[in-house]
């Protein structure tokens, strides 16, 4: 399956809101969803919500997000945990933090045309892994604007105006959500639901 490039809102509206693929509501306030569903939820439909909104809020397909999951279970530590550690540093959701972009698409584009770089070496791969200690700045030509209030910011990230300049200081905090903006998502229903698939 690509990557999704449908209408957002619509994804949005089924399940909630989802910063890193759009900052657009789930509609006006007396439209009423298709998507709403009156009867009990069941274990196997809670989990795969969880993991689409993690994938939607990501970006991601589904082999990219499987391949992640896979990565955490070989690691040391909550795979959960290690997850969410190693989506968070990829260089667009870095670049989302820092607000250099509006949404994890907006980033994704920054990096693929080239206006970003990591410790002065230019970088076009939307996935790659920002280390402890590595200094993002956007490329000459390009100014962005500057995306909401700084004191939103996470803590992990230090953020110099100008020049516009951001660097990862420490890895994420392990029972924290990183961002404010991070939705409300449960990293164990994501690992429940591919432990049942494989």
């Amino acid at each position: 399956m690509s990557r999704y490039r449908g209408p957002r809102v619509k994804i949005v509206r089924r399940l909630g809101r989802l910063p890193g693929l759009t900052r657009k509501s789930k509609g006006k306030p007396g439209h009423t969803s298709r998507y709403t569903f009156s009867g009990k939820a069941s274990q196997y439909r809670i989990r795969l919500e969880e993991k689409q909104k993690l994938r939607f809020h990501y970006g991601l397909t589904e082999q990219q997000l499987l391949r992640y999951v896979r990565a955490a279970r070989r690691a040391r530590g909550s795979t959960g945990r290690v997850l969410l550690r190693s989506l968070g540093a990829r260089l667009d959701n870095i670049v989302l933090e820092l607000g250099m972009a509006p949404t994890i698409p907006g980033a994704r584009q920054m990096v693929a045309h080239k206006h970003i770089l990591v410790n002065d070496r230019l970088i076009n791969i939307p996935s790659y892994h920002c280390g402890l200690e590595d200094a993002i700045a956007v490329g000459p030509g390009h100014t962005p604007k500057v995306n909401g209030p700084t004191e939103n910011r996470p803590s992990r990230i230090q953020l110099n105006l100008y020049p516009r300049l951001g660097s990862v200081d420490n890895e994420a905090p392990a029972d924290s959500k990183r961002a404010a903006d991070l939705p409300n998502i449960n990293e164990l229903l994501v690992v429940e639901y591919y432990s049942r698939q494989a």
